[in-house]
């Protein structure tokens, strides 16, 4: 608002008797204040809150400030949404009689306006006075569970009612129906959004942000249960990718001591297994034989206990043979160290922080299935050239926090990350990060300051003739191999074996084929990386490996350059690390409205969001073809934007640096900020919302 309008604003409020009253009377006989967006009203109104703070003496009080309230009142549910505190301040509304809102609200509910309902009701605090059931369900089925969340955010109370009506709603037995009768003619009324798989998931959601115990809902924790005893059941003895040991870890963890869920897992049993097979993980599992069916109670009853449980753990139909169909580690097993004390924990960082190294890096925890909670790391795996670390990190921090120590872990995982001078290696670092962060939470802005990163997922997208399918027949159900696995096969020649993949990575001691595996993960990362380093161009990355390989560092595109195969570094040496690390010179800086793009179908939430900040975007819609993407450039002159394997494609078809790989794993917000570094856009606040109507 310029200062002259202010000015003339202000001096209009002194010549007035009543400002309150002639606000109120310009608000009601004006229009454009319905509309979106700061208009007039917006102005006046901000600035006689203001103006009133300046001058105390202003504010009404008694029976003419009740004839303001009940007016304003009539006018909050349909005036625009940045028009409420304002309204709500300067009139006082949090002093009227509190029946008198309640009334008023409730009048709004009886019209079928739910939402504005709910939205004056936050904004007044009425809602411990009101029934959270009755208020939430209509606002449920036209699905604005966010205007939900904010209605109970502010009341423990509330929250734990509102978990309570939803649990029952998601009770196989409970009828939806007799909740969504009485709003068949709801405006906006989005019945395949009310259903108990979306139910279940705000339930998990509500419990999480609002740290409640799950306990509070034993129908959506038991059905999210019962899920995973079936996914386990079809992973074990459909797929046969679990191995025995593994697989009974995560059914005792899973069905525990329920009664429910052991009623379940002996007619799984049943399904998969003879009589004996049933009784015997019955037996395991701790079954109440009250709850077998006779033909398996009578098998329990002459099994040997201890005989049959030591045949279960060697009885692995996962044959030992077939180990020769997966990637082995190329260093002895003595190599992999199980790290559980400081003392050792520190002569590991004494030969991982070196210069110059090159580091596998992978993380493990105990999968949630589902359930509450970010999964914290349970183990930290650390590969170099001649040896494995696997460091054991509940029992560390442990330590660390009773010596006093408690950012110990912390303090050495950061001089990792962001010394530039140690190529770390990883799969989807994203996401091992953020477990890091929710494990230990001075490591939450790690990933802001990492340097000298190789996130291998990026090449995942990019390494030509990738097979789109393989499996081992005799494994079960045909599953082709995925991530990291089909790289590693695709590169090295054999997957990575994943049967271990699933495990309990809390539990210990930590079984051989889990360390193992655990070493698999993180040693190949290596092997990946020095193959690649000596023949890019037989996996289409092309010489210059630094625009394959993307991490924190520059990726701004550059002639090729011939990389001399006797010149090929080991995952020692420095040789890979010095040719991505070159930084090259940015580009001259330019404004929003000077950088146009084109923006394939995949990053429509990119191109939008570029829009906002002044950026000229063409968008191809979801039925277009990658290839479109390049007539537009070379057409209109613009940079195209793209992902994955259409890059590729692309970059062949338009000139040197206009054509950008965006990592499709992040948000909007975060591809804006990588294409605008890039290409050194500088964005002022003129141009936000520069384009927009």
């Amino acid at each position: 608002v310029s200062r002259q309008l202010k000015e003339e604003i202000r001096r209009g409020f002194a010549r007035l008797e009543d400002p309150l009253a002639g606000l109120l009377a310009m608000l009601e006989s004006s229009s454009d204040w319905k509309g979106k967006g700061h208009s007039l009203g917006y102005c006046i109104t901000t600035e006689l809150q203001l103006w009133i703070k300046e001058h105390p003496a202003v504010p009404q009080s008694g029976t003419k400030l009740k004839k303001l309230q009940a007016r304003v009142l009539g006018m909050l549910s349909q005036c625009p949404a940045n028009l409420l505190d304002p309204l709500i301040s300067i009139y006082q509304l949090h002093t009227a009689d509190r029946n008198y809102l309640l009334e008023h609200v409730s009048h709004l509910y009886l019209q079928g306006s739910y939402k504005e309902a709910a939205i004056l009701s936050i904004k007044l605090k009425l809602q411990p006075d009101q029934d959270v059931e009755k208020m939430c369900t209509p606002l449920l089925l036209q699905d604005k569970t966010n205007l939900v969340e904010d209605y109970v955010a502010e009341y423990p109370e509330l929250q734990r009612k509102l978990l309570e009506t939803l649990d029952t709603w998601c009770d196989p037995s409970f009828n939806i129906r007799d909740i969504t009768r009485p709003y068949q003619g709801l405006s906006r009324y989005k019945p395949e959004k009310f259903n108990r798989r979306v139910l279940s998931k705000l339930v998990f959601r509500l419990l999480e942000r609002f740290n409640v115990d799950p306990a509070l809902c034993p129908n959506v924790i038991n059905q999210r249960h019962l899920r995973t005893l079936n996914y386990l059941f079809y992973k074990r003895f459909v797929e046969k990718t679990m191995t025995e040991e593994n697989w009974a870890d995560h059914i005792q963890s899973t069905v525990g001591e329920n009664r429910w869920l052991q009623g379940h897992l002996v007619q799984s049993l049943l399904r998969h297994c003879d009589p004996r097979g049933a009784a015997r993980w019955a037996q395991h599992c701790q079954v109440p034989p009250e709850m077998l069916p006779r033909a398996v109670a009578e098998e329990l009853q002459q099994l040997h206990i201890q005989d049959r449980v030591e045949e279960v753990t060697k009885a692995d139909n996962y044959d030992a043979s077939k180990k020769k169909d997966y990637y082995q580690l190329p260093i002895p097993r003595e190599n992999i160290h199980f790290l559980q004390t400081w003392e050792e924990t520190l002569q590991c960082w004494e030969k991982v922080l070196q210069p110059g190294q090159v580091v596998g890096v992978d993380m493990e925890w105990k999968p949630s299935f589902g359930m509450v909670g970010k999964p914290r790391v349970a183990l930290l795996q650390l590969a170099l050239k001649d040896e494995v670390f696997l460091l054991d990190l509940p029992q560390l921090l442990e330590q660390a926090e009773a010596e006093g120590e408690k950012e110990k872990l912390s303090h050495f995982i950061q001089m990792l990350y962001s010394d530039a001078a140690i190529t770390k290696l990883g799969y989807g670092m994203s996401g091992d990060l953020s477990s890091l962060a929710a494990t230990c939470s001075a490591l939450k802005d790690t990933e802001k300051q990492m340097q000298g990163v190789v996130d291998l997922l990026a090449v995942d997208k990019q390494v030509d003739g990738l097979p789109l399918e393989h499996s081992h027949e005799e494994r079960g159900v045909r599953q082709p191999e995925k991530g990291l696995s089909l790289l590693v096969q695709h590169v090295l020649g054999k997957p990575l074996d994943k049967t271990e993949q699933l495990s309990n990575w809390e539990k210990r001691p930590l079984r051989e084929e889990q360390i193992l595996y655990a070493a698999s993960d993180a040693y190949c990362l290596l092997e990946i990386y020095e193959r690649l380093c000596k023949d890019p161009e037989s996996f289409g990355l092309g010489s210059d490996l630094a625009e394959s390989l993307v991490g924190k560092q520059s990726k701004k595109p550059r002639a090729k350059k011939q990389l001399n195969k006797r010149e090929a570094p080991s995952p020692s040496g420095q040789e890979c690390q010095g040719l991505r690390m070159e930084p090259s010179r940015p580009p001259a800086p330019i404004s929003p409205q000077e950088f146009s793009v084109v923006c394939d179908n995949m990053l429509q939430g990119l191109g939008r969001y570029l829009r906002c900040l002044g950026v000229d975007v063409r968008l191809l819609d979801n039925e277009d073809d990658h290839r479109k993407a390049a007539e537009i450039a070379r057409q209109e002159g613009r940079v195209i934007l793209t992902s994955g394997l259409p890059y590729q494609t692309l970059r062949s078809q338009v000139g040197e640096g206009r054509c950008f790989s965006v990592n499709c794993s992040e948000k909007a917000k975060e591809q804006a900020l990588q294409v605008l570094r890039h290409f050194n856009v500088q964005v002022s606040l003129s141009d936000i919302f520069s384009r927009c109507q």
